[in-house]
């Protein structure tokens, strides 16, 4: 059986999905200008078309639209559709969307290439990113990987191109039918139209199919897909999103929300970092406990099997399981290993980049300031699930996966299956941050499926979850700077100790390695992705950003904002302090080094205004910080936030952060919106939480209430702005992330006189 059979037999009906009508009837389109190698896992039931393997027509005019991407609270799904939608001119309430497996047919290409440095051997020469050898690995390995922005730079213009060319054969299928030419006719609302005539789309599909396909598609002008902003003289079209009302009403499908005939659930518990290995465990003392199914050990982690989650995990209390390996992570030697890595960094620091001549002047710097980061939990609402059923020598995986091929090729892996064994039902996410990145609990699944004999919903508990997702690596920044007679910096260096994460997270991801392998191998490589961010936006004649390897005994791995998370921290805080140091408004001071860079100068311009800014004086709790990510100015996302801080009853509060993005032409105006403020929101949360510790290779905090983060009453008033642009467009979620840290520190410093090396920064 091919994978449109075994996709024609899911039980999962899309039609909940859709927010439109019931399904209808309608026909199927052959695109043979895709290759035949990669086919659409997108597949058209009984009485419906399928368009260019992006979306399906039924005769009702229902429009499915495939999701390639993991939903997990960005709104891709909603974005996607919107743009099939206005391509194709549909009423958006005939529009819906459908996940899909991964498939070569969707492989993400700008990532793939946007990775492709760190893992030659996997992607082969690397000469040229954007050329075949990269595009051909994406598509053989199915990578449809959700990450770091892409969704818009990968998929906008292939879903455009589909939506072009029905559009043109539903055109073209209604002016045979009226005798007319078809530049006569127009297309909205779901409708073709001549004059005072019309048809829908469903009417029309018979006819359309025996049309040839056009070459090129006819693409609408690119002004249709900008969202006009406010102030331009324009409402903008709302466009609602797809899963809001699901959302609400508790209806949406999460990854535990799962439930097959005589399905049973699991629990697990794994070791301390550390202590990877199970060593024994007391079954007999769970003996006899109603509803216990079974126990599955492996050589690192043991999980029960019951009639409920409950039960289970009480089983797994009952049992105690202890591990043992080299030796718990202790936070002091953690520290110590970090601090000897810095000490070291004179012999071990690799030159990333270089701007001008910074070795023949940094010796003489004039400032120099070290900082101290944390690791960091990701923490989303939905801890780590999956369910699976292996029946007939076939595997069905039920997850939310950002890299769900990857997820899997490894559960075919752990149980002896070929990867065309398995069939991956995607489901949304209850939050990420790039923790769904990660693969374990699939593995973990697959393989209590195998030894149950029954379909098994996996569940982590928030402990496990927190202990066994990688954390945002622990960073130590030293940034050096050489002043010129204006006050300014004419040499910058910014060197950066943390481990090889990015590395660490493609060895996990690609090469199937646990986390302890994965360090391993990634100990003593340079990362381009750990110092990411380290150039700073202005315009400074001579910089060097160098990253020094640091070998501790914690996995790491990638986070929501990436490097940027810390590096905007070390320059935007540092930057600060120079203006300080110079009697100058730190926004000035920043402008004045702005020159070139026209679109970072404008949002920090305008977020300043936005946010009331009066020069941040001393006491007055304002501070001021901004971050480019994406070195082209032309793509580039920028913007700036002023933060407003305070002292109450409680302590110092946060009371208003006001940011101003320009992220090219906006594709959707609320989505926008949301990420900035979402990702202004977890990045307040990292900047204020609770420092991530390790006792005995456990983390503390170990739940969701003691690490401190923002409640609905410490959520800060948001201001939130974007510029108007005609640039490429840029994913705004990672921005806030980290825009917002910075921010606050300086604010701290304006309203106490202390400034924070630290982060998260003290209360």
């Amino acid at each position: 059986m091919d994978l449109r059979e075994k996709l024609s037999a899911l039980p999962v009906s899309r039609r909940k999905l859709l927010a439109g009508a019931a399904a209808g009837g309608g026909l199927l389109l052959a695109w043979t200008f895709w290759p035949r190698a990669y086919p659409s896992p997108l597949i058209a039931r009984e009485g419906e078309a399928l368009f260019g393997g992006w979306m399906t027509i039924g005769q009702d005019g229902v429009v499915s639209v495939a999701v390639p991407q993991l939903e997990m609270g960005q709104g891709v799904g909603t974005l996607l559709a919107q743009i099939a939608a206005t391509e194709l001119g549909a009423d958006w309430r005939q529009v819906g969307i459908e996940p899909v497996a991964p498939a070569g047919f969707f492989a993400n290409l700008p990532l793939a290439a946007q990775w492709s440095p760190l893992w030659e051997g996997l992607f082969g020469a690397s000469d040229d990113p954007q050329g075949s050898t990269v595009a051909r690995f994406a598509r053989t390995r199915d990578f449809s990987v959700t990450a770091a922005g892409t969704s818009l730079a990968a998929y906008e213009m292939p879903l455009r191109e589909a939506a072009a060319s029905a559009r043109d054969m539903l055109v073209r299928a209604a002016a045979d039918r009226w005798e007319v030419e078809p530049e006569e006719c127009e297309v909205a609302d779901g409708f073709v139209i001549h004059q005072e005539r019309r048809l829908p789309f469903g009417a029309l599909v018979d006819e359309a199919a025996e049309l040839d396909l056009p070459d090129p598609a006819p693409l609408r002008p690119m002004p249709a897909f900008e969202e006009p902003l406010p102030g331009e003289g324009e409402t903008p079209t709302i466009f609602p999103r797809l899963d809001l009302p699901s959302k609400v009403d508790g209806s949406h499908i999460f990854a535990a929300d799962i439930r097959l005939p005589g399905m049973v659930y699991a629990s697990i518990r794994h070791g301390p970092h550390g202590l990877p290995e199970l060593l024994r465990f007391n079954e007999d003392a769970a003996a006899g406990t109603r509803g216990l199914v079974g126990v599955v050990k492996s050589k690192r982690w043991l999980a029960a099997v019951a009639e409920s989650w409950w039960i289970a995990d009480q089983a797994l209390s009952k049992m105690r399981p202890y591990f043992t390996g080299p030796g718990a992570v202790e936070q002091v030697a953690f520290d110590t290993a970090m601090e000897r890595a810095r000490e070291d960094a004179g012999d071990r620091a690799e030159r990333i980049e270089t701007i001008g001549e910074p070795d023949s002047l940094i010796g003489e710097a004039q400032v120099m300031r070290r900082y101290d980061v944390a690791p960091a939990l990701h923490a989303p609402l939905e801890t780590a699930s999956a369910t699976a059923r292996l029946a007939d020598g076939r595997l069905e995986l039920w997850i939310a996966s950002q890299a769900p091929a990857a997820a899997r090729d490894a559960a075919a892996r752990a149980i002896g299956l070929s990867p065309s064994d398995v069939i991956l039902y995607p489901v949304s996410a209850g939050g990420s941050f790039d923790a769904r990145l990660e693969k374990q609990h699939a593995i973990e699944v697959a393989q209590i499926a195998a030894e149950i004999g029954r379909p098994v919903q996996l569940t982590w508990s928030r402990a496990q979850d927190l202990q066994m997702v990688p954390p945002r690596a622990p960073v130590l920044g030293e940034i050096s700077a050489t002043i010129g007679p204006q006050g300014q910096p004419v040499a910058w260096r910014a060197r950066i100790t943390a481990p090889s994460w990015m590395r660490e997270t493609g060895h996990r991801l690609f090469d199937n390695y646990v986390p302890e392998a994965a360090r391993r191998e990634s100990v003593g490589e340079a990362d381009p992705f750990a110092v990411e961010g380290a150039v700073p936006p202005y315009t400074i004649a001579h910089v060097a950003t160098e990253h020094v390897p640091a070998r501790i005994g914690l996995p790491t791995g990638r986070m929501r904002g990436g490097a940027h998370g810390y590096t905007a921290f070390f320059t935007e805080c540092f930057v600060d302090e120079l203006a300080r140091n110079a009697g100058r408004d730190p926004f000035l001071y920043r402008m004045a080094m702005l020159g070139g860079a026209p679109r970072m100068a404008e949002a920090l311009r305008r977020a300043t205004r936005l946010g009331d800014w009066d020069g941040g004086q001393s006491g007055s709790g304002e501070g001021v910080a901004m971050v480019r990510m994406g070195r082209d100015p032309l793509s580039a996302g920028h913007i700036a936030c002023v933060a407003h801080v305070r002292r109450g009853e409680g302590g110092i509060a946060v009371t208003q952060l006001s940011a101003v993005a320009d992220i090219g032409r906006v594709v959707n105006l609320d989505l926008a919106r949301q990420q900035i403020e979402g990702g202004l929101l977890y990045g307040l949360g990292l900047a204020l939480g609770a420092p991530l510790t390790f006792d005995s290779g456990h983390p503390v905090p170990r739940t969701l209430g003691e690490m401190r983060l923002p409640g609905l009453a410490e959520v800060p008033d948001m201001r939130i702005d974007l510029v108007a642009s005609d640039a490429e467009p840029f994913d705004p979620g990672e921005l806030g992330v980290a825009v917002a840290g910075p921010a606050v520190a300086n604010a701290l410093f304006a309203l106490t006189g202390e400034r924070s090396y630290r982060l998260p920064v003290s209360l």
